[in-house]
């Protein structure tokens, strides 16, 4: 950690927030004797930022004449080291001259590089080049677009991802309230939301907010297809709704408990023409007025007939009256 050069970090003006946090946290990591020379990785993670966020934000402080980034190879193993940045308060330093060009590279040629790092620090020694396009910027070895991990400067193309390319999520083909307003269309045609409208007594010229747009026949098709109500179910509905309120509903949601309500009429009566008619009530007994007579009728036929049906009282009226014998009440057991 400098000092000096968070300070110097503190006092440059006009770069954007997150610039200015990356240019702080390089300067956070200089060291006066070695230089600033931190991986992608822990940049990054200290700038609480993705490192393809970080390339472009690094592009930018290079752009403006406050860095050059140097990228570095091993000499035996020929992977990469991370990256040294160059800060724009260290003696000698050189901002990058020249617009960067994808099949050139960035900056000046080889020779006025190393003349311009001839008073850097100790670990100036390793390929002294302008940042190229053809191998990235940073880390050890990891690629940060996916790209081949093997850094080589024969690459042809870059290992930085573009920040604003998500390799994942498809685009949209259609916005999708232009999709959901043809399935609402599609669903509920302009002839039967015109005739409901009519119905309800509004005017097409100027509809309130709630009826305008695809959500109101969203609505409409709900009432068909959840609720059960036809088309003309539901504008005969409607029209019975304004018979009880002089004025038209604000919104469709206003209309949801007459459409519930006659959704429920609807399967009672339903159930109703399911239902067997009922049978027809059988004719009431005539009383029995004469009773010698129909205890007579009793004794002569050959039905059962108990002994203790039949009182003295009875016998001695049906005697009396030669609606029977004496020999028949006899056969009979009444005595």
């Amino acid at each position: 950690m400098s000092h000096e050069a968070t300070n110097w970090a503190i006092k440059q003006r006009g770069l954007k927030p997150t610039t200015k946090i990356v240019l702080w946290h390089l300067c956070d990591r200089f060291n006066p004797d070695y230089g600033c020379f931190p991986s992608q990785d822990r940049l990054a993670h200290d700038c609480e930022i993705s490192r393809s966020t970080l390339n472009d934000h690094l592009g930018q402080l290079e752009a403006v004449g406050l860095l050059r980034r140097v990228p570095r190879l091993d000499p035996v193993t020929k992977r990469q080291l991370p990256t040294r940045y160059i800060l724009g308060f260290e003696p000698g330093f050189t901002p990058v001259a020249v617009v960067p060009c994808p099949e050139t590279g960035h900056g000046e040629d080889e020779g006025a590089e190393t003349t311009d790092m001839a008073g850097g620090s100790p670990l100036d020694g390793a390929a002294y080049a302008l940042p190229c396009p053809d191998f990235g910027h940073g880390d050890e070895a990891e690629a940060v677009s996916g790209f081949p991990a093997e850094p080589c400067p024969e690459n042809a193309e870059s290992r930085v991802r573009i920040s604003d390319t998500n390799p994942v999520r498809e685009p949209l083909s259609k916005p999708v309230k232009e999709e959901e307003g043809a399935q609402a269309r599609e669903g509920v045609s302009d002839e039967v939301f015109g005739d409901l409208l009519d119905a309800l007594g509004l005017d097409p010229a100027a509809l309130p907010g709630w009826w305008q747009g695809w959500p109101p026949r969203l609505h409409v098709q709900r009432w068909r297809d959840e609720l059960g109500l036809t088309e003309a179910e539901i504008i005969a509905a409607a029209e019975a709704s304004r018979q009880e309120h002089p004025e038209p509903p604000d919104g469709p949601k206003a209309l949801d408990r007459t459409m519930l309500r006659a959704a429920q009429r609807k399967v009672e009566d339903a159930g109703r023409k399911r239902r067997k008619p009922k049978a027809a009530p059988a004719p009431a007994a005539k009383p029995i007025t004469d009773l010698p007579a129909f205890y007579a009728d009793l004794v002569n036929s050959d039905r059962y007939l108990p002994v203790s049906a039949i009182s003295n009282t009875m016998r001695d009226a049906m005697l009396a009256r030669g609606l029977v014998t004496a020999e028949r009440l006899r056969q009979r057991g009444v005595r």
